[in-house]
């Protein structure tokens, strides 16, 4: 993708849009951008069922080890099943989810299906009706959900706030059978902690469709663990996601270049 600079920005004197295609926009500088006059627009209607729907698929193998298991099934130098080789279930887990926007939302209508008990930390607390449709639970605190949750679910923007939110003290308050699992982006766990953790089996296991950066050095020691899992930031990654996600830019950027209200501005 270009890289929105000053220099491309005074380049563009008639500039008037920049219409990003998915949710996340770290990668924009919207105080610069901001000051040329220029509008910033996402496509967040078309990410959520997509990355919900990773959410569950991360959750799911790692419990279940399927990634390990589809290995074993494959292998030439398989000849029997081992009998004591486990996953543990989610059905009836708890599940923390750390960013209760649309995204998060949408993880917990799916998660409500597997009978789990939800817990959210979010700057803001949802209205009573919609906690009650999904049977949420607020932590204030989210030193209260870490704890707490089996499934430790991550979905919030990166900003300067959420860099490195998850750290040595937070994976540590974490219990020894629970999996943390990110969909937002690489940053907002400390990989180095997250590396440690896993060595020491401080946690059970990882699930990343987000590192940083992307892809990893190939020598990077994440991916010399078996007890995680990691995606290459496939969360949108659908035919019908990448159609809506244009669609979505596009009437955006109509919108603004006609002087129309404007569906998703930053």
């Amino acid at each position: 993708r270009p890289t929105i600079d000053r220099e491309l920005l005074e380049s563009l004197p008639n500039l008037k849009v920049i219409g990003n295609s998915g949710v996340g926009v770290d990668h924009l500088d919207l105080k610069m951008i901001s000051n040329f006059g220029v509008k910033v627009t996402n496509t967040p209607h078309a990410v959520a069922d997509p990355t919900a729907d990773i959410a569950m698929a991360l959750m799911l193998a790692s419990a279940r080890r399927l990634v390990e298991g589809c290995q074993i099934a494959v292998s030439p130098d398989t000849k029997c099943f081992a009998v004591d080789w486990l996953g543990v279930e989610v059905t009836r887990a708890t599940l923390g989810i750390i960013g209760m926007g649309s995204i998060g939302y949408k993880v917990a209508q799916r998660a409500r299906a597997f009978n789990m008990k939800i817990l959210y930390h979010n700057r803001n607390q949802r209205r009573k009706e919609e906690e009650e449709a999904v049977g949420a639970h607020y932590c204030e605190k989210m030193e209260d959900l870490l704890q707490q949750s089996d499934f430790v679910m991550l979905v919030v923007n990166l900003t300067p706030e959420t860099h490195k939110l998850i750290g040595k003290k937070e994976l540590g308050l974490m219990k020894p059978t629970a999996t943390l699992i990110n969909i937002s982006r690489g940053a907002v766990i400390d990989q180095d902690a997250l590396v440690e953790a896993l060595q020491k089996k401080t946690i059970r296991a990882a699930a990343l469709d987000v590192t940083y950066p992307e892809p990893l050095p190939r020598d990077h020691p994440l991916l010399k663990l078996n007890n995680i899992i990691i995606t290459p930031h496939v969360g949108t990654a659908t035919v019908q996601a990448i159609r809506m996600m244009a669609e979505e830019a596009i009437a955006n950027i109509l919108a603004v270049l006609n002087g129309q209200p404007i569906p998703s501005e930053v």
